[in-house]
């Protein structure tokens, strides 16, 4: 069982009662908003017809968005597979071409391309990752003096 006066020795009695003090002080401001004056109603004019806006971008084929996303997973396939031989291959790598796979399957072009994309850069982030040294070696005389 814990022992109350290890916890809080009466010496610090008066910390404790101004901690408490503060923190009650400040969630009382946090609770307390700032009251807004209310929208003053616009006079009422003739109502003018206002054209519905234009779909964003072009239209894009489903057929052709698909033949899209599964090349882009068959070239994430073949990044996976050249990084993982290479020893080179990132978890999260392989975990964004499996949903991309996922996402195929469920005819979700558009995330698929996204997922398969996003595996290729990792794949080849983790290639180049290959051209830096493992660990950085500091020369043992470094900091050092000859006398020690």
């Amino acid at each position: 069982m814990l022992e109350r006066s290890r916890l809080w020795p009466p010496r610090f009695a008066v910390r404790q009662a101004v901690l408490l003090s503060a923190c009650a002080g400040l969630a009382g401001c946090a609770l307390l908003a700032p009251e807004e004056p209310a929208p003053v109603a616009a006079p009422v004019t003739a109502a003018v017809a206002v054209p519905a806006p234009a779909p964003a971008g072009p239209k894009v084929d489903p057929r052709a968005q698909a033949e899209e996303a599964r090349a882009l997973v068959a070239q994430a396939e073949t990044d996976i597979q050249r990084a993982r031989a290479r020893r080179a291959l990132w978890s999260r790598a392989w975990e964004a071409l499996v949903d991309a796979r996922a996402r195929l399957a469920a005819n979700d072009s558009a995330g698929a391309i996204r997922e398969a994309r996003r595996a290729s850069e990792l794949a080849q982030l983790g290639l180049e990752q290959l051209a830096y040294p493992a660990v950085r070696i500091a020369p043992a005389s470094a900091g050092k003096s000859a006398g020690s």
